[in-house]
C-alpha cells in the first residue's frame, strides 16, 4: 500500500505548502520566531518569556471542567478505556485533576515554569522535548497550550511518540488560538479550518487528525471550541 502522504492529491499538497511556506505569510497560520542578533534560534529567550508569562498568569485558568468532562465522555466511549493520561502546559494542574476525577485515570501534567512543583501531578518540563520513560506510555495526551509551541511540528511529534498503542492526542483549539492571536508569549496560531492540513503535513503519513469534535457549548469566555483528535495512521 502507498504511504499516506503519497495518496494526498497534488493540489492539496500545493495548498498545504502555500499555507506553511515561511516566506509566504498567511492570515491562516502564524509563528512568532525567537532570534538572537546573529539570526539563530534563541531557546533561552523562549523559555524566559514562557516562564514569566506563567508566573504573571498563575491565578488565571484557561482550561474548564465542562470541556474536560466532554473529552472524558468521548474517551470512555472509545475503543480503549484510558488508564494513563498526560497533559501538557497545565499551569495550575487542574486539567489532570479533572481527568482523574472523571476517568479515574492515572494523570500527570507538564509545565515549563519552576512553579510546577507547587501543584499536584505536575512536573517541570518543556513539552517539545522527549522523555524516555514517557514514550509509548499514555492512552491519551491532551493540551490546550499548543499555541505556546515555538515549533508545533516538533511538539506534536513528541506527543504522538508518548502514546500507547491505540492512544490519541487531543488538541483543544479555540478562537483564542487563531493566527490573529499569535505573539511572543503565544507564538503559534492557526485558524481551525487549516489545522487538520498542518497536522497531516507534520505527520508525514505517520499520524493525522482523524476526528474533529465540537462541544455543544463555548468556553466560559465565549470562545468557540474545536477538539482535534490525532491518531497514528496504519498504512
Amino acid at each position: 500500500m502507498q504511504p499516506l502522504k503519497a495518496l494526498v492529491p497534488v493540489r492539496l499538497k500545493k495548498a498545504i505548502k502555500r499555507l506553511v511556506a515561511p516566506r509566504q505569510p498567511s492570515r491562516s497560520v502564524s509563528l512568532y520566531t525567537y532570534r538572537k542578533p546573529d539570526g539563530t534560534f534563541d531557546l533561552d529567550r523562549y523559555r524566559e518569556v514562557q516562564i514569566a508569562g506563567n508566573k504573571r498568569k498563575l491565578d488565571w485558568v484557561f482550561a474548564d471542567e465542562d470541556t474536560i468532562r466532554f473529552i472524558s465522555s468521548y474517551l470512555r466511549n472509545s475503543s480503549k478505556m484510558p488508564v494513563r493520561g498526560l497533559c501538557h502546559g497545565t499551569r495550575r494542574g487542574l486539567e489532570q485533576q479533572w481527568f482523574a476525577d472523571h476517568l479515574g485515570a492515572e494523570m500527570i501534567g507538564t509545565e515549563i515554569s519552576d512553579t510546577a512543583d507547587q501543584f499536584p501531578r505536575t512536573v517541570q518540563w518543556d513539552f517539545h522535548e522527549p522523555r524516555a520513560e514517557w514514550e509509548g506510555r499514555f492512552d491519551f495526551v491532551y493540551t490546550n497550550s499548543h499555541d505556546h509551541a515555538y515549533d508545533p511540528e516538533k511538539a506534536l511529534n513528541t506527543w504522538v511518540d508518548q502514546l500507547a498503542p491505540g492512544g490519541c492526542v487531543i488538541i483543544e483549539h479555540t478562537s483564542e488560538h487563531t493566527a490573529g492571536h499569535s505573539n511572543e508569549l503565544d507564538p503559534f496560531g492557526a485558524d481551525p479550518d487549516v489545522l487538520p492540513y498542518l497536522i497531516l503535513q507534520w505527520g508525514k503519513g505517520r499520524y493525522a487528525a482523524t476526528e474533529v469534535l465540537i462541544p455543544p457549548f463555548t468556553k466560559p469566555s465565549g470562545h468557540s471550541i474545536w477538539l482535534f483528535v490525532v491518531r497514528r495512521v496504519d498504512v
